[in-house]
């Protein structure tokens, strides 16, 4: 399991008996207050959002269930028709924290009603991020394991008169269909005759008979059950991948997710403002069947500004070349975030960072990055890395000198420390030699002499040969002075060759969903750069004392920080004779970045 993946105390409780609720008022319309953002450091206490503020405040009220209940019951339901990306990892945090803190069980339960966009590599993923992010997987439920039971009670509410199939072309506005009044004998078996075929999609849709007088649309006569099996055998959208072709018709997310979270024994179901409307659709219906009905509270979700989440945009940026695919790391999916090297941890603590509230958080990627860099810095080794490398040859040292030089591998001494070669030869940044001295330029100049780290004498730089080709820098000769100490030679070890991805942002704009030209006209065409002769020292593969293995199976987890240049990790597509270096996040902030 990943060190950086949350830990906390269990407490163990057990709900106290509480009495059923009277009935429950509609949700208040308010528009939420801009929430005040924290200045400090993210709080040490991974359980503050639990203890204080919205969440306690949920646990403290009366439950609707019946008596008896001993335990609390959340549950994760996310589609699975995509990947899940950062605005989710708060639901996440929320929804099997809140059980966890109160010594309940959190279900992952896939809502999975609509077989055209559900693929398996979905499912794998977001039980692998899930796990990733620290939080263990008891029970993963699907929507589809009660199909059986949904159609049971879906005849049983036209049977009581709260449901009817209606025939019309268009979608519902606020009226009543010319469907609504028909008998409920009539509505049965057309029902029953959409179960077994005998119409095409959009040709018959069961509707909740609910009340058109509400001022809430969510109780204006929802559907229910709709036809997603054509006839046509060749159409496999309404193929579903657990099922089969076993159902024509499959129920919509307003009648499977309050009915499920009853079935399941969902004690909260905690969900984001989005659906502070559907609470009232979401009562009634469990009413109107007479089943146990859970308490649903909804808090404000999480939203990134600067770039994309949405599936259909980055379908488009997918397919339009500008980002590989879904785990690009310029994106801000999980699986992407993951590959990028981002620590679970680092994600655990910014959405403790923001709190919990009502009200809707829209986070500058600054904010994020911020608590990155806070949480990488005291987290990782240290290692040197040159991007952009050029030779510097110490022409006044013998071919055969080496010396070891002790590096910490970090400013936190339980880190501990490691060697590396000083020869002959040794290799600075591009950006640390310049031909000409100037006033403003403090490091490598023919004629000038500078420091090198750890190393007891600085060197001086006499000339350089440029690549007539290019016109570049490819060579410094240098010297340097060193008694002689009678070392005994032995073969240095060379650094090791890297490709290296720096990855920028990926838009132009602080807003690109809202640009007049459209999201696509504003990718940043700058957003990755590659460095393919790069170099970072042998200590690559060696261990700190504080346990930070630098030679892991999985490559994400092997993070350091490139001394002066950024936080780094291994991609995935590294091999024994590749090694490939993904930019995680800068030192600081960019003030001139794009």
């Amino acid at each position: 399991m990943d060190p950086s993946e949350a830990t906390s105390k269990q407490r163990g409780e057990s709900l106290p008996h509480r009495p059923r609720a009277s009935k429950e008022p509609n949700p208040k319309q308010e528009k939420p207050s801009k929430p005040k953002m924290p200045k400090e450091a993210p709080h040490d206490d991974p359980d503050s959002m639990f203890k204080t503020g919205f969440l306690a405040d949920v646990y403290r009220e009366a439950l609707t269930g019946p008596a008896g209940i001993v335990k609390v019951v959340t549950r994760f339901p996310p589609e699975p028709n995509g990947f899940l990306h950062l605005g989710h990892s708060k639901a996440i945090v929320i929804d099997f924290g809140f059980a966890r803190f109160h010594g309940g069980d959190c279900n992952l339960r896939f809502d999975d009603t609509n077989p055209s966009a559900e693929e398996e590599r979905y499912f794998v993923a977001i039980e692998e991020v899930i796990s990733w992010l620290g939080f263990k997987l008891t029970k993963i439920t699907y929507s589809s394991d009660n199909f059986d039971r949904l159609y049971e009670l879906a005849e049983d509410l036209i049977n009581r008169d709260g449901a009817y199939i209606c025939h019309c072309s268009r979608p519902h506005a606020r009226y009543a269909c010319p469907h609504r009044n028909r008998p409920i004998e009539e509505s049965l078996a057309e029902f029953r005759a959409m179960r077994d075929g005998k119409y095409e999609p959009q040709q018959a849709t069961l509707r909740m008979k609910q009340n058109f007088e509400d001022a809430n649309p969510q109780m204006w006569d929802l559907a229910a059950y709709r036809v997603l099996q054509s006839k046509d055998t060749e159409d496999k959208k309404g193929i579903h991948y657990r099922t089969g072709d076993k159902w024509k018709i499959y129920p919509t997310y307003d009648f499977t997710h309050c009915l499920v979270d009853s079935i399941e024994g969902v004690t909260h179901s905690l969900c984001t403002t989005e659906f502070e409307l559907s609470r009232v659709s979401y009562n009634w219906l469990c009413d109107t069947l007479g089943v146990y009905r859970p308490m649903q509270r909804e808090f404000g979700r999480l939203n990134l500004a600067g770039t994309i989440l949405s599936k259909r945009k980055i379908s488009a940026l997918i397919s339009g070349g500008h980002v590989r695919d879904w785990d690009d790391p310029r994106l801000y999916t999980l699986i992407a975030l993951r590959r990028r090297g981002v620590p679970p941890g680092a994600i655990l603590s910014f959405v403790d960072e923001l709190g919990v509230t009502k009200a809707t958080t829209t986070i500058e990627i600054k904010r994020f990055e911020q608590c990155i860099r806070r949480y990488l810095e005291t987290s990782v080794p240290r290692l040197m890395l040159i991007l952009d490398p050029i030779l510097v040859v110490i022409e006044n040292l013998p071919d055969d000198l080496l010396e070891m030089i002790e590096l910490p591998f970090s400013k936190e001494p339980e880190f501990g420390v490691h060697t590396v070669p000083f020869t002959k030869t040794i290799y600075i940044d591009r950006s640390d030699f310049r031909e000409e001295a100037s006033k403003e330029f403090f490091r490598l100049t023919p004629g000038t002499s500078v420091g090198l780290l750890k190393v007891p004498f600085p060197i001086t730089a006499t000339s350089f040969d440029k690549d007539p080709a290019s016109g570049l820098v490819i060579r410094v000769h240098a010297t340097y002075e060193r008694p002689e100490d009678g070392s005994k030679f032995k073969k240095p070890k060379t650094p090791t060759k890297a490709l290296v991805r720096v990855y920028n942002p990926l838009f132009t704009s602080d807003n690109p969903d809202s640009h007049p030209n459209g999201f696509l006209s504003v990718v940043n065409p700058n957003s990755e750069e590659v460095f393919r002769n790069a170099i970072i020292e042998t200590g690559l593969k060696r261990k700190s004392q504080k346990g930070v293995v630098l030679n892991e199976a999985t490559p994400e987890s092997v993070r350091f920080q490139g001394m002066r240049v950024g936080y780094f990790c291994l991609d995935r597509d590294t091999s024994e004779e590749n090694a490939i270096l993904n930019r995680i996040i800068s030192l600081k902030e960019d003030p001139k970045k794009v």
